[in-house]
């Protein structure tokens, strides 16, 4: 049996948490799926093997469908879906929602919360199907108006462009930005050396000021077992 921790996490948030879960089974792989097709690493998995999925939602905001269409989708790859968390990370853009998070105080409950997960693993002979909050039909993604852009300051290394998990930034012109690609994940903001890649603060400002209201009051982890 191998355990494996398999996150699509531009801004490491996502990466922090599966990770945090993934440790209470001790050691564990990695499958990072931001990592072009040849890094993956990707596995033949076995019958007893022990998966965490983790990808980003709405910092601080609500998951919505989240959970269930995730459910949905590994079960269709014949995964059986023993358990789910949905757990706060730090806004990708708007870094002021959930700040630092997840936090030494969402790292104690993560933790506990893989405890219980490897409990009901290590104990229960069948599952039934998991019972996650969500509905149907899910609403089609739209995008974001959110697109970074390169500032004088960038150097055309191409690191922004052989990072980005959409193919949005070509690499021979790493400046560019092509917006209907563009997944908004601010990875290329994440891993730029220069600090050259930045979204428009006005945009960022008019969006901070309509999430307000849903993202201040600090969100709590939740567990399906």
């Amino acid at each position: 049996m191998s355990v494996y921790a398999i996150y699509f996490s531009p801004t490491r948030g996502t990466e922090k948490i599966v990770k945090i879960l993934t440790e209470t089974f001790g050691a564990y792989k990695e499958i990072d799926l931001c990592k072009p097709k040849a890094e993956k690493n990707i596995a033949a998995f076995k019958a007893q093997d022990i998966c965490f999925f983790g990808v980003p939602s709405y910092g601080n905001r609500a998951y919505e469908d989240t959970l269930l269409e995730l459910q949905e989708e590994v079960e269709k790859q014949g995964f059986v879906c023993a358990a789910a968390v949905a757990a706060i990370a730090e806004h990708s853009i708007m870094h002021q929602f959930a700040t630092r998070r997840p936090d030494r105080k969402d790292k104690s409950e993560l933790k506990a919360f893989g405890e219980k997960i490897r409990q009901k693993l290590h104990t229960a002979e069948t599952y039934e199907k998991l019972a996650l909050p969500g509905s149907k039909p899910y609403r089609t993604y739209q995008g974001v108006p959110l697109k970074p852009k390169a500032d004088k300051h960038c150097t055309a290394c191409g690191l922004c462009a052989r990072v980005c998990p959409a193919g949005a930034i070509p690499g021979d012109n790493p400046k560019k930005t092509d917006k209907s690609k563009c997944i908004s994940c601010m990875r290329c903001v994440q891993v730029c050396p220069q600090k050259a890649r930045n979204i428009s603060k006005l945009k960022v400002k008019l969006a901070s000021a309509k999430m307000k209201k849903t993202c201040t009051e600090r969100k709590a982890n939740e567990l399906f077992l």
